[in-house]
């Protein structure tokens, strides 16, 4: 009898995480986290660690203490340790950082039927998120996002990552976060620098899959800029929605394919991120990402100018400066090598979104390089939005 050359099955996973949305979660008055917790474990003791973003506890520095009288008042919560780890991109610079993660995972017997709980902004929901997805094969994540980027986009997708070799995200996994929680009250506290860039992302996603709610942000961007806390709810609210609407819908959640239209705007940002060293936010670097490629694509014809002064006339009215920091062509022919790297990143053929109208994306597989090098210098040379 022969024996076959191969063995063939195939099997699916449905995923299932929900995002909500509180304020004050904290409180002993609010049990959200609790109901969150014991809806996902039968543990009789649910046992926890915590992982704190080090710039939201110097806004907070009582989080600490609430989050312990949070656990204590729940017999079932057994609150473990709490980490309190650098924020901003650097976290994800750094192994030691996930080094401090793993260990307090490993050290208070953090088991597939426990918790991590990261609370700050993206870049530590990134790192934190890694390790809880490495650590036995995957730990039970909650999200906890602190800044508006973090609640309409980071948070809400399936992706974990950590830098290097100079490259964003190069080290990653896609793992489903158990649940997210986006609490208002952490925002009440940003800085005007990370208030603004979180709304880029919203402008990315309303640009290539909804003009109502591009328009909404339009109408809206004065209020956005002020603080006005109603139109930004409704904007993290659709943004978030939107994001996992596509993660959802779109056929692909975990990016084999080599279309990603979420990355609109993000081939130049990732490069302008590392060209400056992580001193431009995330958020400020994918407004610089889109404004180019919308350029970009006035320039080869397929938008007209009308739709570039309309693009452009938002991100300025929510006080985005747009300039790209290139000041020569050594810097220009790098934020270029940007679309190597992006390629290398995506896998399989060069695939870049551009904008075709307001609402509706067109994928590229080719860029002219002149007219980009052109759209580049367009960008860098004034902070009056000119025509092209």
């Amino acid at each position: 009898m022969k024996t076959p050359s191969f063995i063939a099955q195939s099997f699916s996973v449905s995923y299932d995480y929900k995002l909500h949305f509180t304020e004050d979660m904290f409180s002993t008055r609010n049990g959200l986290l609790y109901e969150v917790m014991t809806k996902y474990s039968e543990q009789d003791n649910i046992k926890a660690i915590f992982a704190i973003d080090g710039g939201v506890y110097l806004k907070h520095p009582k989080l600490l203490d609430k989050v312990e009288a949070y656990c204590n008042q729940y017999d079932r919560v057994q609150l473990e340790d709490i980490l309190v780890l650098p924020g901003g991109e650097e976290c994800k610079n750094d192994h030691g950082n996930v080094q401090k993660v793993l260990r307090a995972i490993n050290d208070n017997a953090i088991c597939r039927h426990s918790f991590v709980v990261a609370i700050g902004g993206g870049a530590v929901i990134d790192m934190v998120g890694y390790a809880a997805a490495t650590a036995h094969r995957g730990v039970k994540l909650i999200r906890v996002p602190t800044t508006v980027l973090a609640q309409n986009d980071a948070a809400v997708g399936v992706k974990n990552g950590i830098n290097e070799f100079g490259k964003k995200n190069f080290i990653g996994t896609f793992a489903v976060p158990l649940a997210i929680i986006n609490d208002y009250h952490f925002l009440e506290t940003l800085d005007q620098r990370d208030w603004i860039s979180g709304i880029a992302e919203a402008m990315k996603v309303a640009l290539i899959k909804d003009k109502i709610f591009f328009d909404f942000i339009g109408q809206n961007a004065v209020a956005l800029a002020k603080r006005k806390p109603e139109p930004m709810k409704h904007l993290i609210y659709r943004c978030a929605e939107i994001h996992m609407g596509h993660i959802a819908n779109g056929g692909d959640p975990f990016e084999d394919g080599s279309s990603r239209p979420l990355d609109f705007g993000h081939w130049a940002a990732h490069k302008l991120e590392q060209m400056t060293d992580y001193r431009l936010r995330h958020g400020e670097a994918v407004a610089m990402g889109i404004a180019l490629d919308v350029t970009y694509a006035k320039l080869t014809g397929l938008i007209d100018q009308s739709i570039l002064d309309k693009v452009l006339d938002v991100f300025n009215d929510l006080g985005f400066d747009l300039r790209l920091p290139i000041e020569n062509d050594l810097e220009r022919k790098e934020l270029l090598n940007g679309i190597g790297e992006f390629r290398e990143h995506l896998g399989g053929k060069l695939t870049i979104t551009l904008l075709s109208r307001i609402g509706s994306k067109q994928d590229v597989h080719e860029i002219d390089m002149k007219k980009m090098e052109e759209a580049i210098t367009v960008r860098s040379i004034a902070k009056e939005e000119l025509s092209c």
